[in-house]
């Protein structure tokens, strides 16, 4: 017959010591604090751009798209910051929707070059107040100054992580 196992339980006091500091710990982890952005900003995008049928992702490769017609895949995915696999995927979705067109480089036909198409347009036309509500809501607890300061700091994190690692882009 096996043996019983048993548990002891440490009160509380001896889980939040200085070597263990429990959750509240976690709760001051930058990378926790950004993970929960993260989630609440794609919360709020969906929520707020929900009669338009696009995610945070696919309006950000939208908008690279239209801002940058001609471009291929590859140099999409750099400038929304996403990996090559992903975003391939997420442009498949674009054109799926009939949002952007996809149309073999006359120099190099393995390369495909994007652009938006009319209903790509419209669609980003009538998501864009949206879009700023989503943006207004993330950053409502903040006044002028503090939402200018927190999206300065955002990005120079950013930029040095990006300089760190030779990424230039954002």
């Amino acid at each position: 017959m096996p043996s019983e196992m048993t548990f002891d339980l440490l009160p509380e006091e001896a889980v939040r010591d200085a070597a263990h500091g429990g959750m509240d710990d976690v709760y001051t982890k930058p990378g926790h604090l950004i993970r929960r952005l993260q989630q609440i900003a794609v919360s709020v995008f969906a929520q707020e751009c929900a009669d338009h049928d696009i995610t945070p992702v696919q309006y950000a490769a939208l908008v690279a798209v239209r801002d940058n017609p001609g471009l291929d895949a590859t140099r999409i995915a750099a400038l929304v910051a996403f990996d090559r696999s992903t975003i391939g995927n997420v442009l498949e979705r674009l054109e799926g929707k009939g949002l952007i067109e996809r149309r073999a480089n006359p120099d190099d036909r393995r390369v495909k070059m994007l652009k938006i198409s009319r209903r790509g347009a419209r669609l980003l036309d009538k998501c864009e107040p949206a879009v700023l509500r989503a943006q207004e809501r993330m950053l409502d607890p903040l006044d002028g100054a503090e939402r200018r300061a927190f999206i300065n700091q955002m990005r120079r994190i950013i930029a040095q992580q990006d300089n760190a690692k030779g990424d230039h882009n954002g």
